[in-house]
């Protein structure tokens, strides 16, 4: 009972303040705004993207997350968005969507928390039309020594408070297993290592 009160009404607000950091936010910017046509919003939680869609662009978002206690707080972001929203509570795993379905498919700080990142990706790869593009922004892996050595060490502790996150995920890797072709850009954001090495770019199906 006390777990599910804390993935209900704790969770979202530490997720909403850490995702909502100005760096972070820079980093949405550098994405988001490519997003065209029909949209895949993986992990759409509470809607801390949909500031930076480009409405002239995009004609519809479909937001997939399983945290549906979330979404009350992104009810404000949906009404002024300017775009038709709708939500779906289910994971990204199997989704309920037809193939070469979306333009484009974003997953922003997601893959870190998925428990199968190459299932779900390869999800996005199938619902993707042929030419359509995933746009994604993500912490992960570090690549000096002694920071991953840090992010091992908090793992187990950072996983139980950030509904099981995990800091070292390899992105591009990720990526490419799930039959992406990726356009990648990395590097650390204000704020400790071990949580602060970023993934950003483009991706098309290989």
């Amino acid at each position: 009972m006390a777990e599910n009160w804390y993935e209900r009404h704790v969770l979202p607000r530490l997720i909403e303040l850490a995702c909502g950091m100005r760096a972070v936010q820079k980093q949405r910017q550098k994405v988001i705004p490519q997003a065209t046509g029909r949209v895949l919003e993986i992990g759409i939680g509470t809607g801390l993207n949909l500031p930076y869609y480009d409405k002239a662009h995009v004609t519809t978002i479909v937001g997939v997350d399983p945290a549906l206690a979330m979404h009350p707080l992104a009810a404000r972001r949906i009404a002024a968005a300017g775009i038709e929203v709708r939500l779906v509570g289910l994971s990204a795993e199997k989704l309920p969507l037809a193939d070469a379905s979306f333009d484009t498919v974003v997953c922003t700080y997601t893959l870190c928390s998925i428990a199968d990142p190459v299932g779900a990706l390869r999800e996005m790869r199938r619902v993707l039309v042929p030419g359509g593009r995933l746009l994604f922004s993500e912490h992960g892996r570090a690549p000096d020594a002694g920071v991953r050595k840090w992010q091992t060490r908090l793992q187990p502790y950072w996983s139980r408070v950030a509904g099981g996150c995990m800091l070292d995920r390899d992105i591009p890797a990720l990526l490419v297993e799930a039959g992406f072709a990726p356009e990648v850009e990395s590097r650390y954001i204000p704020g400790p290592k071990p949580f602060s090495y970023h993934y950003w770019g483009t991706a098309l199906a290989a």
